[in-house]
């Protein structure tokens, strides 16, 4: 029997990405429709001084709870009421975004944790159309102008994003 949560109880979001501006790119409709429940963005591995300094402007344009630079998921995250959103270990060609991916399999596997797999390549089958692309593009370059390149001659980061549950 499944128990019912407590309709005023909410669930934790936390978006784990493996650099600054994955947050935006792979998540960025995760972070807008989450107002009332603003999710926490945990930024793993060596991030270059620009970008984590404006990636901290990110709470300037939105409403994100907390964000943090750490090497794994902080124990207190770790519970049945968190939603946690990894990089795909499978559909993501960077190895940054495969490694931290692999730990999101493992949580899922090992913990039973409610895990979202999201990519950054838009190359895959389950991607759709972003619902705002102006406001994500907007944001990303508010937030991350050093990264504007990117996006400006790719506009797959702007209008598309795609977000695969596995079930175990």
């Amino acid at each position: 029997m499944f128990e019912e949560k407590n309709k005023e109880e909410k669930n934790k979001i936390v978006i784990c990405v493996s650099h600054c501006d994955d947050e935006v790119i792979g998540c960025y409709e995760v972070i807008e429709n989450n107002k009332d429940n603003p999710p926490i963005i945990l930024y793993f591995g060596d991030q270059p001084q620009n970008r984590r300094s404006e990636s901290m402007k990110l709470k300037e344009f939105t409403n994100v709870s907390m964000q943090l630079f750490c090497n794994s998921v902080p124990p207190i995250l770790i519970d049945p009421s968190t939603t946690f959103y990894f990089p795909s270990p499978v559909d993501e060609i960077h190895p940054d975004h495969r490694r931290l991916g692999v730990m999101g399999e493992s949580m899922l596997r090992n913990n039973g944790l409610d895990v979202i797999f999201y990519t950054t390549t838009m190359t895959v089958s389950y991607i759709h159309e972003t619902k705002n692309p102006k406001g994500k593009e907007e944001l990303l370059n508010n937030v991350y102008p050093s990264q504007s390149d990117l996006w400006k001659y790719e506009k797959k980061y702007i209008l598309f994003e795609g977000y695969n549950k596995w079930i175990m």
